[in-house]
């Protein structure tokens, strides 16, 4: 047994992942303590993982929403401006209060969402740590496209020259975060980062993306990259009152722009519009960001909910429309339901081209969205048996990993730890 803590960026696509991942540790004896500002308690509390507050000074409860207010109208350059902004802030609260907190709990090791750069706390204290993946990984190499841009994979020349230009441009937008990192470090007597990926851990990054959604990279593999699967664990989900009775048999589009950048109205009326008259019942979750009454009336009648319970409702889907958060994605493709994605922004067009790459669906970027293409992109992805076929291909892929138990047997070698249950 273990005493572990985990640092997680505070949103519901960061918490849902990193507390199964928690779950399945405790299933083998480990105890697990998230260490987190005070919006996340409840949270974190409820899916049964120990919680230690930190950053009450800096976030006071009501915080968080605020923070998600500003973020759900932004897309694109915008969008990652503020994320980027958002994560200094937390960086600066981390590096502050968590050695203490840290040390009083009697932590032994440390897992990092990858977000977090929670990892100069660890190398202070003399503490291994874990990098946990629960965007697509960091991958510090020009075979890969960064996440940010929706770029297929090629291995030309030129498309590697792109991504490497992409990747110094992200890297002088983070540079204030890695600013104040090393200036940490610097008073902790530690060696400045002075690459990117000096910030990720020398004993292993695990990602909850599975290999087979992976850019194919043929003879290539980043060595200290471990992918497991999906970080899923249903009975922690809150139950959602959702009124069932409404579904009319007729194939289900399910829509939905997940809990972080979901205040944009304008995308659920284009969604609406272009759904109308399908012979399909569309369903529209708005994530908690705005109620059914503000859109008002929209074309077609689809069925608009606060929340919806996204676990069952993908089990019944048809097809899925949806921003291309991780999450979403894989929770999908966990069911082999095949999607149209309008990425938003931060690390969601780089999974969106992963899932053209699959050919898991179709890709309808932001700049180009109105009714008339997304009806296209959908019409195409139920009519044409291919974007289904790929779908649960995926889907057979992913019933064959148990994502948070691959992941707690990785953590488990690396640390050096022992469990008393290996049941997940």
């Amino acid at each position: 047994m273990a005493r572990l803590g985990a640092f997680c960026f505070p949103a519901t696509g960061h918490l849902n992942p990193m507390t199964a991942l928690a779950h399945s540790l405790q299933l083998r004896g480990h105890e697990v303590t998230i260490f987190g500002i005070a919006d996340t308690e409840a949270r974190v509390r409820a899916a049964g993982i120990g919680f230690h507050c930190i950053g009450r000074q800096d976030y006071p409860p009501g915080t968080l929403d605020k923070l998600d207010e500003e973020i759900a109208r932004l897309t694109g350059f915008a969008a990652l401006q503020f994320t980027l902004e958002r994560v200094r802030n937390s960086v600066r609260m981390i590096l502050r209060d968590a050695p203490q907190a840290v040390r009083s709990a009697g932590i032994e090791a440390l897992l990092v969402d990858e977000v977090e750069f929670a990892g100069s706390v660890a190398d202070h204290l003399g503490l291994p740590w874990i990098a946990i993946a629960l965007i697509p990984p960091f991958v510090p190499c020009d075979r890969y496209p960064p996440f940010w841009f929706g770029w297929s994979a090629r291995q030309d020349r030129l498309s590697r020259l792109r991504n490497r230009l992409g990747i110094l441009l992200l890297t002088r937008m983070a540079a204030p975060i890695y600013r104040e990192v090393n200036q940490q470090r610097g008073a902790w007597g530690l060696k400045p980062f002075r690459r990117p990926e000096e910030a990720l851990s020398t004993l292993a990054q695990i990602t909850q993306l599975p290999e087979a959604l992976e850019f194919e990279i043929p003879g290539y593999k980043p060595a200290e990259l471990h992918y497991t699967g999906p970080f899923i664990h249903a009975s922690q989900r809150p139950a959602i009152e959702f009124p069932w009775e409404r579904l009319d048999g007729r194939p289900l589009i399910y829509a939905s722009l997940g809990t972080f950048q979901n205040g944009l109205e304008a995308i659920y009326r284009t969604i609406a519009d272009a759904c109308a008259g399908l012979d399909a019942q569309l369903v529209i979750s708005l994530g908690g960001r705005l109620n059914p009454e503000k859109l008002g009336k929209l074309k077609g009648d689809p069925l608009v909910v606060r929340f919806a319970p996204q676990l069952e409702i993908l089990k019944r889907a048809a097809l899925v429309i949806t921003h291309a958060g991780l999450n979403t994605v894989l929770e999908s493709l966990s069911e082999g339901v095949p999607m149209v994605a309008v990425p938003l922004g931060n690390d969601q067009p780089g999974v969106a081209a992963r899932i053209k790459a699959r050919e898991a669906g179709v890709v309808v970027p932001r700049r180009s969205l109105n009714p008339a293409r997304l009806r296209k992109a959908v019409t195409a992805v139920l009519q044409d048996a291919r974007f289904r076929e790929a779908a649960q291909a995926l889907q057979r892929n992913i019933r064959q990993l148990d994502g948070p138990g691959r992941a707690a047997d990785l953590i488990e070698h690396f640390l050096k730890l022992r469990s008393t249950q290996h049941s997940t």
